[in-house]
């Protein structure tokens, strides 16, 4: 849920052409091509409209996902994940054959350096599910919820210590203000937030590492190379859970079941919207529909599962959103000055 930019590598949409001043039409000009000018804006617009609707979509269900885990109790976070996996590539393996693209994922298996990234980015959002599952599961999903808010700020500190990109004095403020909030919410847990801290790191590092692979593989195939190289140890975590009668699947009635199974269209669907969101929208817009997830999560945990919130977890939790909104006004100013270099570039 991090700051993404979109797979083609643009950065916003493409601007509409000045329109001529009134009266003086181009000899070349004829209605035709006043029609296709009109069109543009408008083509662009729908775009948009939908890049923020798939966007809205995949982070909206990503910020129900609490319910979900919540119905499938008594199922514990390990089978809830071992399921998902399994289910997810059946799922993948339906969607490569209706959009014909098996030869696409035998060229990622063969090419060694797609696959080994998208190997080391399938162990991190295990690790990522695993976690997040089990702060669901075990009564701290405010704390879950925490680590998506602090996401921004860990793909900043990425940028530093990775990418060795410098920071600007707002980014450097927010990562300084962040730092605050994780003193202050270790001494309103009584220990240092893991849950959120794993959650952050791991969906960072996740980012940086799909980033990275991005533009050679497509969402499709990409969930399903990462679902593939989990598949053994999910199925043989589910034949153990079987085997030693601590298995769920199978015991809770039909609902239970088919619950469990539905996990591989609950984990590839906001995936699928999420890219064709990303291929749509600027950077920025998807930097900022990401916060509804973790709103979402947070929301739940108050209102469904009433979660208890004390006076210093919230100052702590409004010292984080304080480093948001810092982070927020420095991306979006970039975003205004970079516009406005390039429409100077433009008319030059």
């Amino acid at each position: 849920m991090g700051f993404v930019p979109s797979p083609d590598g643009s950065s916003s949409p493409s601007a509409p052409a000045p329109a001529a001043a009134p009266g003086h039409s181009s000899p070349a000009a004829g209605p035709k091509a006043v029609g296709r000018k009109a069109a543009g804006p408008k083509a662009v617009d729908k775009e948009t409209t939908a890049g923020v609707l798939f966007g809205i979509a995949a982070y909206g269900l990503w910020g129900l996902l609490p319910l979900y885990f919540f119905v499938l109790m008594p199922a514990g976070a390990v089978e809830i994940v071992a399921n998902r996996v399994v289910w997810s590539l059946l799922f993948c393996a339906l969607l490569i054959t209706v959009t014909r693209a098996w030869s696409a994922l035998a060229q990622a298996l063969r090419n060694r350096a797609v696959f080994g990234s998208l190997a080391l980015a399938a162990l991190l959002i295990a690790v990522n599910w695993l976690t997040y599952t089990y702060g669901v599961t075990t009564g701290q999903a405010v704390e879950a919820s925490l680590g998506y808010f602090i996401n921004p700020l860990v793909s900043v500190l990425l940028g530093v210590f990775v990418l060795k990109e410098k920071l600007r004095p707002l980014q450097w403020a927010a990562v300084g203000i962040g730092f605050v909030a994780v003193g202050v919410l270790t001494y309103s847990y009584g220990k240092l937030p893991w849950i959120a801290l794993t959650l952050a790191f791991s969906f960072g590092l996740y980012g940086f590492v799909k980033k990275r692979v991005g533009p050679r593989v497509d969402a499709v195939t990409s969930l399903s190379v990462e679902t593939m190289v989990l598949a053994p140890f999910a199925a043989a975590t589910m034949i153990f859970l079987a085997a030693t009668g601590a298995d769920t699947l199978t015991t809770q009635g039909p609902g239970h079941f088919w619950l469990l199974v539905a996990s591989g269209v609950i984990t590839a669907v906001p995936l699928l919207f999420f890219g064709a969101s990303a291929r749509r929208l600027p950077m920025t817009t998807i930097g900022l529909l990401q916060y509804c997830a973790p709103v979402l999560q947070f929301i739940i945990a108050l209102v469904v599962f009433r979660e208890a919130m004390t006076v210093d977890r919230w100052i702590g939790f409004g010292v984080v959103w304080l480093a948001l909104a810092v982070l927020t006004v420095d991306m979006l100013g970039t975003a205004r000055r970079n516009s406005m270099a390039k429409r100077a570039k433009r008319g030059t």
